[in-house]
This record gives structure tokens, sequence and C-alpha cells, in this order.
């Protein structure tokens, strides 16, 4: 468990506020409840030290950068979506559905467990496809990310195939905090 709030505060994704309430989702009947939140703010302030150290850009600056040119391109691009494969390609959808009609032919994400391994291991996995699952339409859009990846600076390791995930390796996750 506190492992798990150490990941969420070095994430970058979630406020002291929505940890707590996390908290409150995960918890065992066993667990010391005050004890675990109050390892939060602690390690927020840690993070929060250790950001004056970063580069003014970071890796997950450019990272947002991309996913936004590829949402301008129609290719529906999440971070953060959800914590499995499912739970991304459900919050896909429920982003194309929230979209103006036709906006979007494909998609990109990384959820959850994809920033885990990133905070961990500086390693992090993007999935890919078109909306329609036709198998070329999935590679040319594998094809585009991978472009505008590379064009940002990223080192990308992919195989040219729809089933594999697009590689960052050496990615350096630092993302500031809410």
């Amino acid at each position: 468990m506190a492992d798990s709030i150490k990941t969420w505060v070095w994430s970058g994704f979630y406020t002291p506020q929505e940890m707590d309430e996390m908290v409150d989702d995960i918890i065992d009947d066993d667990c010391d409840v005050s004890a675990l939140k109050a390892l939060i703010l602690p390690e927020v302030k840690r993070k929060r030290e250790t950001e004056r150290s970063w580069p003014q850009i970071t890796a997950c600056d450019r990272l947002d950068k991309v996913f936004y040119h590829l949402h301008e391109d129609g290719i529906c691009a999440l971070s953060n979506a959800g914590y499995t494969m499912s739970d991304g390609f459900s919050d896909v959808a429920q982003a194309v559905h929230e979209a103006p009609d036709g906006h979007y032919h494909g998609y990109c994400f990384y959820h959850g467990q994809d920033v885990e391994r990133a905070v961990q291991a500086d390693d992090l996995m993007i999935a890919f496809g078109s909306l329609d699952d036709d198998p070329q339409r999935s590679l040319k859009v594998g094809q585009r990310v991978v472009e505008v990846l590379k064009n940002a600076g990223f080192d990308v390791h992919w195989e040219n195939a729809i089933e594999q995930r697009i590689q960052l390796p050496a990615f350096k996750w630092q993302r500031r905090s809410p």
C-alpha cells in the first residue's frame, strides 16, 4: 500500500486530496488507514523539492505535446487511461463518444500499470490502433504515432507490427505535481 502511494505521488497525476480518496478505495480491513494517509504529504513534499532540479521541459511535457498533436490529427491520445489495457480501451471509447462525430480515426494511450512501470523503471509502453480495428489502418496509426514521437526527440522501439505496443525506452518519468 505504501508503494502504491509513492507511485501515485511520483506519477504526477493526482492531488493529495485525490490520493487520500484513493487510499479509501484500496484499503484492506487490517490496514491502518490514518498511517497510510499520513504518508501522502511528506512524499508530496519530497517530490516537489526534487522537481526544482528537473529540466524546464521534461519528457512528460514533451509527451503531452505529442499527444496534443495526435489529437489534432484525429488520433484520440490519452494519458493514464485507466489502470489496465481493458480500462484504456474503455476510456478511449468514452472519449470518442464525447468527441464530435468523425473527429477521431485512431487512438493511442498508456494506462496506470504503464505509469507504474515508467516511474519505477524508466520505460513507457503506448497502445494504439484504428477505431474500426482495420489492420492496415491500425498500422498507419502506429506509424503516425511513432513519427510524431521521433520528431519530438524520443527514442522509439517498435517492430512496425500492430500486435506490439510502442516502447519508449529510457523514458525518464518526471511529471510535475498538479
